[in-house]
């Protein structure tokens, strides 16, 4: 059963105010989650502007459903398969397409969904809970060498070879199957932390990030939003740790340059393609006023890049 939770928007004006609306124009909010930053985009658009929104939480989708506006075409669907939705609805060129990267409050705030080690309740994790394997599924059935090297490079654990040990150890005795259990297993193998953070949030992060491929999710829809931006487009992404940030850091940097060719060839650089995107300012972060109204704010940044005319 869902439960009524509350969820206060990261970088609401900061990153809508990005997008630089057109009141007619075609927009994307990749991540709906409890729809903060699509309410706000309608809230700026004209009669004849639209707004296409993805979530792959069917929770999510029932919440967005309640809008009731028709300017809002709202689907289930992983923001991967961006380009197959908006070719569903005969959409060819959109004008900005935000992603706010992470976990939704209400998700982490409601023990069923398993992602939260503050709250004991079944070890579940999946985004989409339609489909898919449960944490405690993966627990109990990987080895411990998987268990290491998910924790180590998703979670940048560096006591992940002494958590992934006695996880199995653990498992020995029963399967692991609440939030509850995990966390306290992770605490008896991580035995510093940084002042503030619980010794199980590396290894609840690892997990649940492995578990909805959001590393590879985000790899997959960054080259599909260029795709789909019409020039001058914005493309802004909020995201929430450094793997993430690190991500789309890299793709805008890869794009801002043109194509380069071997030294000794006979071109040009002017003859080279041009760069199809331009990172729009610095990186932004939550200010000191909003980190403290909503904590989870702190690690949040946003990066925004425009659109070219290079083909």
């Amino acid at each position: 059963m869902s439960v009524a939770l509350q969820h206060t928007t990261v970088l609401l004006d900061e990153a809508v105010d990005a997008l630089n609306l057109r009141p007619d124009g075609v927009y994307v909010d990749g991540t709906f989650g409890r729809g903060g930053h699509s309410r706000l985009i309608l809230q700026r658009l004209g009669a004849t502007g639209k707004l296409v929104a993805l979530d792959r939480d069917p929770e999510a989708v029932a919440a967005g459903r309640e809008i009731g506006d028709s300017r809002l075409l709202l689907v289930h669907r992983r923001f991967s398969a961006l380009a197959e939705v908006l070719a569903e609805l005969g959409i060819e060129r959109v004008d900005g397409v935000l992603l706010d990267l992470g976990v939704s409050s209400p998700q982490i705030d409601d023990a069923a969904r398993g992602f939260s080690f503050r709250f004991d309740g079944p070890l579940d994790m999946r985004m989409d809970t339609a489909s898919g394997q449960t944490a405690a599924e993966w627990i109990n059935g990987t080895t411990e060498q998987q268990l290491y090297k998910v924790i180590r490079d998703y979670g940048e654990e560096r006591f992940a070879k002494q958590v992934a040990r006695t996880i199995v150890a653990a498992r020995q005795d029963g399967p692991i199957d609440t939030t509850g259990q995990l966390s306290a297993i992770v605490a008896k193998a991580v035995k510093t932390r940084e002042p503030g953070q619980d010794p199980a949030t590396r290894t609840f992060q690892a997990i649940r990030i492995f578990l909805n491929q959001e590393l590879e999710e985000l790899s997959l829809v960054l080259p599909q939003c260029v795709e789909a931006l019409a020039p001058h487009g914005r493309l802004a992404v909020i995201s929430f740790h450094s793997l993430e940030d690190r991500v789309v850091k890299r793709f805008i940097r890869d794009l801002e340059k043109p194509d380069t060719l071997p030294s000794k060839l006979p071109v040009r650089a002017r003859d080279l393609p041009a760069a199809r995107l331009i990172a729009v300012g610095k990186a932004r972060r939550a200010s000191c006023q909003e980190v403290s109204a909503n904590p989870r704010s702190r690690s949040a940044v946003l990066r925004v890049a425009e659109r070219t005319e290079a083909p």
